[in-house]
């Protein structure tokens, strides 16, 4: 009985669409931050992760042509696709690049949360308007998405009622951002 292992019913029904699997998870996650990075404007991690994320499909795609007859290759390609965009989704959650404009309307006195998110390092615009049925104080600010959890605390504790939106912008020319504070290190021998 010499049989070659990748011809064994292991190597075809579990091991290949396994690794089918898990190479479409890698390039549609890849694909999902490539397409996140095209939109911010990111000119050079676009094409290299484009590069990446082409070269494990094809590699993919190869392997189902080399077993047309191998259905658990195609559940394990389209099952791939399906995860991988949950992943890629996650991830690009997680990563939280850019930035986002956030618009508040209140319609108790806005001065409190105002002076709130400008002693968090925020830049506030606002201003004063008419709303359906009363006066709102309508309030902008530009801020780094990885903020956004930050400045919802802040809307939250300060005014819980308050609608608020929050916009993707690709680019600001100018603005008022938390400064990161850096922890000195001491090393030795310096």
């Amino acid at each position: 009985m010499d049989t070659n292992f990748y011809d064994s019913n292991l190597f075809t029904y579990v091991l290949l669409p396994g690794l089918i699997f898990l190479s479409r998870i890698a390039d549609v996650t890849i694909g999902t931050i490539r397409i996140v990075m095209v939109s911010k404007g990111h000119k050079l991690w676009a094409p290299i992760l484009g590069f990446f994320e082409i070269l494990i499909w094809l590699i993919a795609i190869s392997k189902i042509f080399e077993n047309l007859d191998n259905w658990m290759c195609y559940v394990a390609y389209a099952l791939g696709f399906a995860t991988g965009n949950y992943v890629g989704l996650n991830l690009e959650e997680r990563l939280a690049v850019g930035i986002v404009k956030i618009q508040i309307i209140t319609r108790k006195e806005a001065s409190r949360l105002i002076e709130n998110l400008r002693e968090a390092g925020y830049g506030v615009t606002y201003h004063n308007a008419q709303g359906a049925n009363e006066k709102v104080s309508i309030i902008h600010s530009i801020i780094k998405r990885v903020e956004i959890k930050k400045v919802e605390n802040i809307i939250k504790t300060t005014n819980p009622k308050a609608f608020y939106s929050i916009e993707d912008i690709k680019f600001v020319n100018e603005g008022v951002f938390p400064m990161v504070k850096t922890k000195l290190r001491w090393r030795k021998g310096k």
